[in-house]
């Protein structure tokens, strides 16, 4: 007796999971991300002795580029939380402001193969003599999403390229991108050059 309930035992209560587990109506979860705190939006001056000078987030660093290629006046601004650096090169024109633009144009192209898009926006502040343009590198696997140019037309050239130090998931990143876009932007509308 005692062996034909184990038997018994041994069939139903497989059986009872089958009969729970199935349902015509299972709808898998969507895949979702972790939530990202952002920081309140507060910016500070960078104004030193470089030729040039502009508003950054307090939720930035600035550190100079140590790499060994590095000009004078290159700086990294560093979003420690968001592990994201905005890598600022600076350059000082000699009639050769044709390259430096085709230069950029093609840093943002390097992204083509990767972007879904990549939108242009020009940027015009007469009374301070700054000109620029703005890539909006879209896709998911994209590199470097933002890069900008900004120049004097005569004297100075600048580039700027956020890249995050990890591997691209855009998706999952769209809240801090847009976040340091604002940044970004920010940024070029107090850009002011200066007299070294």
């Amino acid at each position: 007796m005692h062996k034909f309930i184990k038997t018994i035992l041994i069939l139903i209560i497989p059986l009872s999971l089958l009969i729970a587990c199935g349902g015509e109506d299972y709808t898998p979860k969507e895949r979702t991300y972790f939530r990202i705190a952002l920081p309140k939006k507060e910016y500070q001056s960078f104004d030193t002795t470089f030729p040039y000078s502009f508003e950054y987030s307090k939720s930035a660093k600035i550190l100079r580029d140590d790499r060994s290629n590095a000009d004078k006046y290159w700086i990294n601004v560093e979003y420690p939380q968001f592990n994201a650096t905005l890598h600022i090169s600076y350059k000082v024109v000699t009639n050769n402001l044709a390259n430096y633009f085709e230069d950029a144009r093609n840093f943002a192209n390097k992204h083509m193969s990767k972007a879904t898009a990549i939108k242009e926006k020009t940027y015009y502040d007469e009374p301070n003599h700054v000109y620029g343009i703005v890539y909006d590198i879209k896709g998911t696997n994209v590199a470097s999403t933002y890069q900008f140019i900004v120049t004097d037309s005569t004297h100075n050239f600048l580039r700027g390229a956020l890249y995050f130090n990890s591997v691209p998931n855009n998706d999952s990143l769209a809240p801090v991108i847009d976040f340091i876009k604002q940044d970004i932007d920010h940024l070029i509308n107090t850009f002011r050059w200066k007299k070294i």
